[in-house]
């Protein structure tokens, strides 16, 4: 069994920049500003020969329970209470604060094991700071760079000492490394036999990230889904700022959600911390799956919105919206009707797309987004065979053939789905160049309509068969 490790200190002493160091990517957002971490964020981790759970906890600050640090310190007293082990961390370059001590009192109390480290050891006049650690009365105090990755060994030889050997070295429990998936043409992952349509696999795990504009209730949707208080919410607008990864379990099926930083116009985003969290939400979206689309329903489908929604067509996920705050409508039949008006008529690249009405705050509507979320995923991984394909295209052909382009008829061969997740089809015509887009809008529809395919995008690529004939001079 593996163990679990909690990073406290007070903010900007190197606890998110230990952690990217701990497992091995830059996944927790570093910046010199205090308190760029908010949530906690739990990850594989491994130090040489050891490996565990880490997590990532927000600066703790001494404040009222009600505000956002003290909500902030909440999260962190809760990873003191998961953890195993504490890396209590202080910074070494300015040496010893009141903070230090008052939360060196909290961890004190807590009875879990701890390793005093000393962070930012590589700075010039850091070994007054180290010493001065001593006062703290949690033991000899590891000077490490969590930057340059100095002082690794002696952390390691100090877990071992904290927790004992039989402990540390527990059942190692790997996780393997997430991959992105390379854009191309179709998108998505290649079909190796084009005449099968396999089952829908109920038990594979799932992958759902939340995207939305700032202060539309992201976190407040995921921690209704859970049941719990996992992620900090509040009313002011732009509390999350990482990306972060909440295990679930949905009817016996792993669900991994994925919060994210609301994204705000690219024209509003000035300070570079923003852009960095935005940048974190876009990495989430290519990771994910299905993306819920989180649209205020007090004020929908602003440009933005429809911004965040076209990106995620384009990047090949399959998108499912929520309308939340459902609850402060007052004319919930006359708003619906105009919501799916509005729906069909901003989104046409996803006819058809899943949009569920929802209350992160009372929780209504919860179980028909999760039915929506399935039914997506379902169409998504859909395939469609090439003989069932090719009986569709000859009734197309025959209804509304290509047009002429510069006097010639342009023909279509065959169509064949090279592709899922999402969907990718290969149409072999004799001039894919002169094509009209407006054809193959038609083609994707008529697709679309034919074999049962809403609300999820369609590649369609354009192939020409190789000519055995081509530059052979014509003899006489």
């Amino acid at each position: 069994m593996t163990f679990k490790v909690a990073i406290i200190g007070r903010p900007n002493v190197g606890k998110s920049t230990l952690f990217n160091r701990l497992v091995g990517k830059k996944l927790a957002l570093v910046d010199d500003t205090p308190g760029v971490t908010r949530d906690r964020r739990v990850h594989a981790a491994k130090l040489y020969d050891l490996h565990f759970d880490v997590i990532d906890t927000a600066g703790f600050e001494d404040a009222a329970a009600s505000t956002l640090p003290g909500r902030m310190r909440q999260q962190t007293e809760i990873a003191i209470r998961e953890a195993d082990l504490i890396f209590f961390t202080v910074d070494a370059k300015s040496g010893l604060m009141p903070d230090d001590r008052t939360f060196a009192d909290v961890v004190r109390k807590s009875g879990k094991p701890v390793v005093l480290v000393a962070n930012k050891a590589e700075a010039r006049g850091a070994q007054g700071g180290m010493l001065e650690a001593w006062e703290l009365g949690l033991g000899e105090p590891i000077p490490v760079s969590a930057e340059h990755g100095q002082g690794m060994p002696d952390l390691r030889d100090a877990v071992i000492a904290a927790l004992g050997e039989e402990r540390a070295f527990g059942e190692d429990a790997q996780q393997p490394g997430d991959e992105i998936a390379v854009s191309e043409v179709l998108i998505g992952e290649d079909i190796a036999d084009s005449d099968a349509e396999p089952a829908y696999d109920e038990t594979k795990p799932l992958r759902i990230t939340v995207v939305g504009r700032p202060n539309a209730g992201k976190s407040t949707l995921i921690n209704a889904l859970i049941g719990e208080e996992r992620l900090l919410t509040g009313p002011e607008a732009g509390i999350t700022r990482d990306s972060i990864s909440v295990d679930w379990d949905w009817r016996g099926r792993r669900i991994k959600l994925f919060d994210t930083a609301g994204m705000r116009r690219k024209s509003k985003v000035q300070e570079k911390l923003e852009k960095l969290s935005v940048q974190d939400g876009l990495r989430a979206i290519r990771f994910a799956e299905i993306v819920i689309i989180v649209l205020d329903a007090t004020i929908p489908f602003e440009k933005q919105d429809l911004q965040i929604a076209d990106l995620i067509i384009r990047e090949g996920r399959a998108p499912v919206i929520a309308f939340n705050k459902w609850d402060l409508i007052d004319n919930p039949q006359e708003l619906l009707a105009e919501l799916r008006e509005k729906t069909e008529r901003l989104l046409p690249q996803v006819r058809g797309i899943q949009a569920v009405t929802v209350s992160a705050e009372t929780g209504r509507g919860l179980d028909r987004l999760m039915d929506a979320v399935i039914k997506t995923h379902k169409v998504w991984n859909s395939r469609v065979s090439t003989g069932k394909l090719n009986r569709w295209l000859e009734g197309i052909l025959a209804h509304h053939p290509p047009p002429a382009v510069a006097g010639r008829r342009l023909k279509i061969k065959y169509v064949t789905q090279a592709k899922t997740r999402p969907p990718g089809f290969v149409v072999s015509c004799s001039r894919p160049d002169a094509m009209p887009q407006s054809y193959v809008r038609y083609l994707s529809n008529s697709l679309r309509e034919a074999f049962d395919m809403p609300g999820v995008p369609i590649r369609m690529a354009l192939r020409t068969s190789e000519n055995p004939f081509a530059g052979r001079a014509k003899k006489r």
